[in-house]
């Protein structure tokens, strides 16, 4: 592997890391040299992740058990992580499940609150986690996964989309405030892209339209240029660019990764 792919002697923080998009990231960054701390709400996941990442590379990783729906203890389980570390965090990756899905109108105004304390709120301690040490080394990358709903809104997904637009906000503004630090925030706004969650929300589409779910994939897939769904890989791809010491000059950018649905 070239040098320029390696990312040895660096440190990252992967949420949402035992499954799809947040497991792919995980699994890439290990295979690049980096020490991973995967963070989920699901202890027996993690501790399978865990041991795929220990098996398959060399560095020591670890994790952290907290739920996004309690922010007091997942700002507790970080804090005390980072203390006992002793370790800068150079890479954060934000990445969370979103809100369920439905007609905005319908929605109810606790979905709301839900939804921002779930995918801003923890994104903000995160940050302040970590930024710290970072401004110490003079060397960051926060990468959040959000959605392709940050430039082009989805039918059905009105409380995702609503939520999702301020977080892109806070990281654009997160990066003019972080730059001059050698730290980066950049976001990755995925398309259709296979996963556990897209399989719930095909198959809660087939039952409202009663169809057969390979109907809603293939209508997903031919709503872009290259007529297939994404891999989880593919968009770990990207990440693992955008966390290395090749991207500094990326900042506050929305990177779209949808094989050319957005038009």
């Amino acid at each position: 592997m070239s040098n320029y792919l390696l990312m040895k002697n660096k440190n990252a923080l992967v949420c949402g890391s035992t499954d799809g998009i947040g497991k792919a990231i995980a699994l890439l960054l290990a295979e690049r040299g980096v020490e991973v701390t995967l963070v989920a709400r699901n202890e027996e996941k993690l501790l399978s992740t865990l041991n795929e990442l220990n098996i398959n590379y060399g560095q020591k990783h670890r994790f952290i058990c907290a739920d996004f729906d309690n922010t007091s203890s997942l700002q507790e389980a970080v804090h005390n992580q980072i203390a006992n570390y002793k370790k800068p965090i150079h890479i954060l990756i934000n990445n969370s499940g979103g809100p369920h899905g439905g007609p905005l109108i319908e929605a109810k105004e606790a979905e709301f609150r839900i939804a921002f304390e779930r995918l801003l709120i923890c994104n903000h301690i995160l940050a302040k986690a970590v930024v710290p040490l970072m401004k110490d080394i003079k060397f960051g990358r926060i990468i959040n996964i959000i959605s392709t709903s940050v430039k082009q809104v989805i039918r059905g997904l009105g409380v995702s989309n609503t939520i999702r637009g301020s977080v892109a906000q806070w990281a654009k503004t997160l990066a003019l405030e972080l730059g001059e630090f050698g730290i980066t925030v950049n976001n990755i706004l995925p398309g259709y892209t296979k996963t556990n969650r897209l399989n719930e929300l095909a198959l809660k589409n087939a039952d409202n339209e009663n169809v057969n779910v390979e109907e809603i994939f293939n209508v997903w897939a031919s709503n872009n240029s290259v007529n297939r769904l994404g891999d989880a890989k593919e968009i770990a791809e990207s990440v693992a660019f955008l966390a290395s010491d090749s991207s500094g000059f990326i900042n506050g950018h929305n990177l779209v990764i949808d094989g050319g649905r957005f038009r």
